[in-house]
């Protein structure tokens, strides 16, 4: 068997990562039997100096043909002109609606090795078991009119839309019960429903969802009420489902839980199956890191275990993501970090093995082969 991957290295450290998570997938492959065909292509900041736009829709018809997508990262202060009508980060708007990946999926999860690098109390971090799953394709990022206009006084003034509709809130609400059905039951909705209409209406399309499922248990929370409960009791949430804006800021403090951005992976997913599973984006939460970007420091894991993620949703292979996911642990318990990983309390503790990104890559991918 196979399978077509669709890579994107994009930016900063993201071709560093990536470079790490095909050596493992590669590892994975030959334990278990079966091959990869790579395309790889310059999507974000890259394409914008070679092509003049972040992601051309050809990049999205390849994208569209494989079995999945292995993004690294985008961006980096190059670019960064607030002005510049053209901006790595469309590209990420371009896959997701070019692809339909209308569900963001961040498992946030605490590596029982790394709990002195998380900010929070260790007992704060016992049972820490959270899924986020985030609507990608609407909301504020998407909503027209957006842009800068001329207020009456002949100042500056920008508006941006938010706009929901009923399908869009009902198709993300229906995958995260389906998903807390498969772990402790219990969802999570998060919003601003004391001042925004559409977060009634994601309020009243869930309580109508949930009718469906009387066996989870549905809490609704506000969405500053949410933040504080993750950064007091973690480990109170299952499954959080909520909009794009809410969604990307909650999942990004929640990925301090964990001790670092480098760990925490995620799946970007639509409808479209593929002969072997369900076609998706898999990308690292972590941003471009310039500042570190051709130094071998980035830490590989949270593409790694991306990768995982493909595995087991794209391509079906159920054993081969264990597989990986039991490997990263493995090398953690060996006591392998990159420089992110330490903390205050370990960091001179000659148990630590400070490596770079491509020999966390190999003492990973070696621990699959065992």
């Amino acid at each position: 068997m196979t399978y077509r991957i669709a890579l994107i290295p994009g930016d900063g450290v993201g071709p560093e990562v990536v470079a790490g998570a095909v050596s493992v997938l590669e590892a994975t492959g030959r334990r278990f039997g079966f091959d990869f065909e790579w395309q790889e292509l310059v999507v974000g900041g890259a394409a914008i100096d070679a092509y003049g736009t972040a992601c051309r829709p050809e990049d999205v018809e390849t994208c569209r043909s494989t079995d999945a997508v292995l993004l690294g990262a985008v961006g980096g202060p190059k670019w960064d002109d607030p002005d510049a009508s053209v901006r790595p980060e469309q590209a990420l708007f371009a896959l997701r609606g070019g692809l339909g990946l209308f569900a963001n999926l961040r498992p946030i999860t605490v590596f029982p090795q790394l709990i002195d690098a998380s900010p929070l109390k260790p007992e704060l971090l016992d049972g820490v078991d959270c899924l986020i799953v985030r609507e990608l394709t609407s909301g504020i990022y998407f909503g027209k009119p957006s842009g800068p206009e001329a207020a009456a006084d002949g100042s500056r003034a920008a508006v941006d839309t938010l706009r929901y509709t009923e399908a869009e809130i009902r198709r993300i609400v229906t995958l995260a019960f389906d998903l807390a059905r498969t772990r402790r039951k219990k969802v999570t909705q998060v919003d601003k429903a004391n001042v925004m209409s559409t977060s009634r209406l994601w309020r009243k399309v869930t309580e109508e969802i949930h009718a469906d499922y009387p066996d989870v248990v549905l809490d609704h929370r506000l969405v500053d009420s949410a933040a504080m409960v993750l950064a007091r009791w973690p480990a109170g949430f299952d499954v959080l489902v909520t909009e794009n804006l809410f969604g990307d800021i909650l999942s990004d403090e929640a990925a301090v839980i964990a001790g670092s951005l480098g760990m925490l992976p995620s799946a970007s997913l639509g409808t479209t199956e593929t002969a072997h599973g369900r076609h998706g984006l898999y990308e690292p939460i972590h941003g471009s890191a310039p500042d570190i970007a051709g130094q071998d420091v980035a830490n590989p894991l949270g593409t790694i275990l991306s990768a995982a993620m493909l595995l087991r949703w794209s391509l079906g292979q159920h054993e081969a993501a264990a597989a990986v996911e039991a490997a990263v642990t493995a090398a953690l318990d060996d006591g392998y970090r990159t420089r992110d990983l330490l903390s205050a309390t370990n960091r001179d503790e000659a148990a630590v093995s400070v490596v770079g990104t491509k020999e966390m890559a190999r003492v990973v991918a070696d621990r699959i082969a065992i």
